[in-house]
């Protein structure tokens, strides 16, 4: 109250008299009050103390552990048209078993007799491949032969060459044998002629050595042209060499030649006899792919290409499959800001999106309803809605997981870090701080350890 009035109320009425009074004012009941008031006080600084699990909550789905578990699509690797139906949605197909029959629509394989063409291209070429073969052995006989035969006019040409060789010996001394005739014929043709100029020789003797100085002259001459002859024999001769191994040289060429044209040309036909093979092969496991098979165990979900005659295209789905047989996961997503606390091996406590439970984030041993699981994957890139994902397993230590879950259900996921007073998470909390770097698996001898690793240094 303002107290603006002269008139002072406590002085005329004494409160201490009413029943409200009594019960204030009594010092019995001051003393109960501040106990529990202390009481109160002490408990909350003992509550301060407790320990409470730091943790990091996030959200995800239940997905499989392993990738070729998780619900598929089945797509046809070529283009085709629908024909027949062997299932129908829900039902459970074995691996292996048919879908359906697709038929082509391709026209380049719409002949029905195409493998069995392209086998008979393939039977022609190799048979054609096959004949070269006699080819380059004939051409093989054909270069040997004319190899012996080079080597047999070599040997005739230099035969003769030898021979001419000879020749020119053998005129060459004939040579020297009329040049020394020429010379005897001179010199008695002198003396005759001295002899009848003294009258000792009549000219008739003299005219007749005269005689055989022309005659020996003339047979010089002769022999020098026959020396001549028989020295372009030799140079004939050794053409005729030279000439025997250009003309030899050009004829096993040739030969080489179209023995390596030969080879090439079995080459190229072999070449084309592996790509019918290779075509072959193809057309047969194209064949193969008009039956739609199921791919492992499970369940046709859905069929996202009905009716009859409908056509598609390559790589296009055409039937959901949910496997049968597959360990359950869940994938959650963590904040960039929590990453460098999940580890491999982490702790995770998970709560069923539908199934009862009670939960004490901070006190995980007094929570009921929530499942044990560890961190098996964490992923490095991040995601489209900013947040890291994060793969759990179930705990083998812990309760299994519920088998009425399914795949795609959602889950709330509390990741355990270190144990921490009360206090220090709320002046966490309070100051924005993220929870302390936490690495599952040290314990106090790796703290003792780094600890005295700080001392020593």
């Amino acid at each position: 109250m303002l107290n603006i009035s002269e008139e002072k109320l406590n002085e005329r009425i004494d409160i201490s008299d009413s029943r409200s009074g009594k019960f204030v004012f009594n010092r019995k009941h001051y003393t109960i009050f501040n106990k529990v008031l202390i009481g109160l006080f002490l408990l909350f600084i003992i509550i301060l103390f407790l320990p409470w699990t730091q943790n990091i909550r996030s959200s995800g789905n239940v997905t499989t552990l392993s990738p070729e578990h998780r619900p598929q699509t089945i797509q046809s690797p070529i283009p085709g048209k629908i024909e027949q139906w062997y299932i129908n949605e829900g039902d459970f197909v074995n691996r292996g078993d048919t879908i359906l029959r697709i038929s082509e629509v391709s026209s380049d394989y719409f002949d029905p007799l195409l493998i069995n063409r392209t086998s008979s291209q393939i039977d022609a070429k190799r048979q054609s491949a096959d004949s070269y073969d006699e080819k380059i052995e004939a051409l093989r006989q054909q270069l040997e032969a004319q190899q012996q035969e080079r080597e047999l006019k070599r040997s005739m040409a230099t035969n003769k060459l030898a021979q001419a060789g000879l020749k020119v010996r053998s005129d060459s001394i004939k040579l020297e044998a009329a040049k020394t005739e020429v010379e005897i014929a001179k010199t008695q043709f002198e003396r005759m002629q001295t002899l009848q100029e003294e009258g000792l020789k009549s000219l008739t003797d003299l005219e007749a050595r005269r005689l055989r100085l022309q005659e020996a002259q003339a047979q010089l001459i002769a022999q020098e042209n026959q020396l001549l002859a028989s020295r372009n024999e030799v140079i004939n001769a050794e053409i005729e060499i030279n000439r025997i191994s250009a003309e030899y040289a050009d004829k096993i060429s040739k030969t080489r030649q179209e023995i390596f044209t030969t080879q090439s040309n079995q080459f190229g036909t072999r070449a084309e006899v592996d790509k019918l093979q290779i075509q072959l092969s193809n057309y047969q496991q194209r064949s193969n792919l008009y039956y739609i098979l199921a791919p492992q165990d499970g369940y046709v979900n859905k069929a996202l290409r009905a009716g009859l005659g409908e056509t598609f295209s390559q790589g296009e789905q055409l039937v959901g499959i949910m496997p049968s047989n597959y360990q359950m996961a869940v994938e959650t997503y963590v904040r960039p800001l929590d990453l460098p606390l999940m580890h491999v091996g982490e702790e995770v406590r998970i709560q069923f999106d539908g199934w009862p439970s009670i939960i004490f984030s901070g006190w995980p041993n007094l929570s009921y309803g929530t499942y044990g699981a560890e961190v098996v994957a964490v992923e490095n890139y991040i995601s489209k809605n900013g947040k890291y994902r994060v793969l759990l397993a179930p705990d083998p230590d812990d309760n299994p997981w519920p088998e009425q879950i399914g795949i795609g259900s959602g889950a709330q996921t509390i990741a355990l870090l270190e144990n921490v007073p009360i206090w220090y998470e709320l002046w966490r909390n309070l100051n924005g701080f993220p929870p302390n770097y936490y690495e599952p698996g040290t314990g106090d001898n790796t703290e003792s350890q780094a600890a005295k690793s700080n001392n020593k240094k």
